[in-house]
């Protein structure tokens, strides 16, 4: 294996274990202190992330130049077999079920990562699942139920051709640029200031959905 192909997985290996220790960290930490992020780059400035929030309003991050940088790309539902370790953002549908807004699939370095459900800010109502992919079966308007399990229990999402799938790939922070799309779990520190350890950006016109 060349030396370039070894310095590749380090640094997909790092990202990985950077992104999982953000999420794991958000969902364990007090929830007044945490928040989520989801908007458009205006500028970076040295470690000053300015973004535009999806509510029009502009949010000042703290981005230390250690700070790790994922992508966010489009990836298939064919692609999510029996096993893969997701997260799906649902909410309840009239009928009781759970309907996905979005699946993000996590490298196999993240396996484990939040397991389990909680509340979710994407969208009124909504959860999110982090477990494994136990069962796929077709489901009606072409679409898939999938059953995730996690420590202690298990859901069953609908996935429908509305649904979007994403998986995390590497990236720069040279990639933060106006007009990017991002994600950002924040942590607020006692003086105000949003220190983030990690950020989400969008490849190829995806935003991150989570």
């Amino acid at each position: 294996m060349t030396v370039i192909r070894l310095a590749a997985l380090r640094v997909a290996a790092v990202s990985a274990l950077l992104l999982s220790t953000s999420y794991a960290f958000a969902q364990q930490s007090p929830v007044s202190n945490i928040t989520r992020v989801r908007g458009t780059v205006e500028s970076l400035t040295g470690e000053n992330l300015l973004v535009k929030s999806r509510d029009g309003k502009d949010v000042t991050l703290h981005l230390a130049q250690n700070a790790g940088v994922a992508g966010v790309a489009k990836m298939s539902l064919a692609d999510v077999k029996v096993g893969s370790y997701i997260g799906v953002t649902s909410v309840p549908a009239s009928d009781g079920s759970q309907r996905a807004v979005e699946v993000h699939v996590f490298p196999e370095a993240m396996r484990g990562t939040g397991d389990g459900t909680q509340p979710w800010d994407l969208k009124p109502n909504s959860s999110m699942t982090n477990g494994a992919v136990d069962d796929r079966t077709v489901a009606a308007n072409d679409g898939h139920t999938l059953t995730v399990k996690y420590h202690g229990g298990e859901r069953k999402v609908l996935v429908t051709p509305d649904t979007t799938v994403v998986t995390f790939v590497p990236a720069k922070r040279s990639e933060i640029k106006a007009g990017t799309p991002v994600f950002a779990i924040a942590t607020k520190k006692p003086d105000g200031t949003l220190d983030v350890a990690r950020l989400s950006i969008g490849r190829d016109g995806v935003s991150p959905p989570m």
